[in-house]
């Protein structure tokens, strides 16, 4: 399929350079194969310094944005923020759009969300509110403390999601990030699992932001040492090589319990391992899993009449390899797929972040 092989914008993808993944794609091959998922952009680029920008996920789309979903959350290493875990831990379930951002801006992206909720959803009332806003840090090519992402940069890419084939690299909260010190940002994959009573899709939504040069592996190909050349984000630049941070967002139509969302969650470690990731302590590694399955079981507000009890359908755990598996294969190649889809870029005090030299990586898998 061409959506495959190239971006909405023909940024070629991962695929396209014959590197071979395992595993069964979805249609887009997206976190949006996942039905009603949508993504979102508005992407900042301007002047020598601005390289920044917001990606929001709507897990049931945004006319459903206040129907909770169950979900789960995993830190690999908690050098890094996502607001609203603590009511993801105790409560199960995500509601509203999933944003992601720079470090510096991860607070007007939670309020920016609280703002849009409540204006589209009159109906809440005084209802409190806990959005989930993560972030990476842009820093090296990014003027992070201008102040740039404002409420409205919000608001915009809230509105802007959309199902279908999504953008991927430079775009987004993905634009000024770097990934195994080539110019990384947004990636995303999926996979389809037939489990007997239907087929489910595994989505995966990175932001990359990791890795060391010499780690980075691509199916299991150690090509860091052959690419060592042309980094001038570890020769100049004063952070550690490997920081920076992931996070990562998977979807699923599977009906799960909240646990087996953790479950999925606590896979994607797995999936970066695939890359040469190792979970620097300069790193933020934060994941977060729901599933869109059991609309409407999870009811929110104030107690109203006689308690009824609600009911969920779920997969046994016995069944939840193979959703692992997907999970692992997605997020190996939605990494990936930040990298192919990527070209050089310059930003802040002249800093330059190279792309991944495609031609040497489709040679590589050519022979």
């Amino acid at each position: 399929m061409t959506s495959h092989l190239q971006t909405p914008a023909g940024k070629p993808r991962a695929r396209s350079l014959g590197i071979p993944f395992t595993g069964t794609p979805g249609e887009w091959n997206a976190i949006t194969d996942v039905p009603g998922v949508e993504v979102g952009y508005r992407t900042l680029i301007e002047g020598e310094s601005l390289r920044t920008g917001v990606t929001a996920i709507h897990p049931r789309g945004r006319d459903r944005s206040a129907d909770p979903c169950a979900a789960g959350v995993f830190s690999l290493n908690g050098n890094g923020e996502m607001t609203g875990v603590s009511w993801v831990d105790e409560s199960g379930t995500v509601a509203w759009p999933i944003t992601i951002t720079n470090t510096h801006a991860v607070g007007i992206a939670h309020e920016a969300t609280i703002h849009w909720a409540v204006r589209r959803f009159t109906e809440l009332g005084e209802l409190w509110l806990l959005p989930v806003a993560a972030e990476t840090y842009d820093g090296y090519l990014n003027d992070i403390n201008g102040g740039h992402v404002t409420r409205q940069v919000v608001i915009d890419a809230i509105e802007a999601a959309t199902s279908g084939p999504i953008e991927e690299g430079s775009v987004g909260g993905g634009t000024g990030m770097n990934c195994y010190a080539f110019k990384g940002g947004s990636g995303t994959a999926s996979r389809v699992v037939d489990l007997g009573d239907g087929d489910y899709a595994v989505g995966a939504f990175l932001q990359c932001n990791f890795g060391k040069r010499t780690a980075l592996t691509i199916a299991g190909r150690p090509l860091g040492a052959e690419l060592a050349d042309d980094n001038p984000i570890e020769e100049t630049y004063r952070a550690q090589p490997g920081a920076g941070s992931v996070i990562a967002v998977i979807a699923t139509d599977a009906p799960l319990l909240p646990g087996q969302c953790q479950a999925l969650a606590r896979r994607v470690p797995l999936g970066l391992a695939r890359t040469g990731a190792s979970g620097s302590h300069f790193s933020g590694d934060l994941f977060l899993a729901f599933s869109t399955a059991n609309p409407g079981a999870f009811e929110t507000g104030f107690p109203d009449g006689d308690p009824t009890p609600s009911s969920l359908r779920f997969l046994q755990w016995k069944w939840m390899d193979e959703l692992y598996q997907a999970v692992v294969e997605a997020v190996e190649e939605a990494t990936v797929n930040a990298l192919v889809a990527n070209e050089d870029m310059v930003g802040r005090d002249g800093h330059r972040s190279p792309a991944l030299p495609r031609d040497r990586v489709a040679a590589v898998f050519a022979s």
